[in-house]
């Protein structure tokens, strides 16, 4: 049986793993929305053609 200091270690570990995930995530998702405005900028503009 894990004793009561390993629990918290492990509760400690898990809650640091957590902030990491987060991190990364918002670290994506900011690469994502760089990716998506270099393609929107890239795409052509409309033309009115006989509107």
């Amino acid at each position: 049986m894990a004793s009561q200091r390993d629990v918290r270690n492990r509760i400690s570990s898990v809650k640091n793993i957590q902030k990491i995930t987060r991190a990364l995530e918002a670290v994506s998702g900011a690469r994502l929305r760089r990716a998506e405005q270099r393609i929107e900028a890239l795409r052509p503009t409309p033309t009115r053609s006989g509107a």
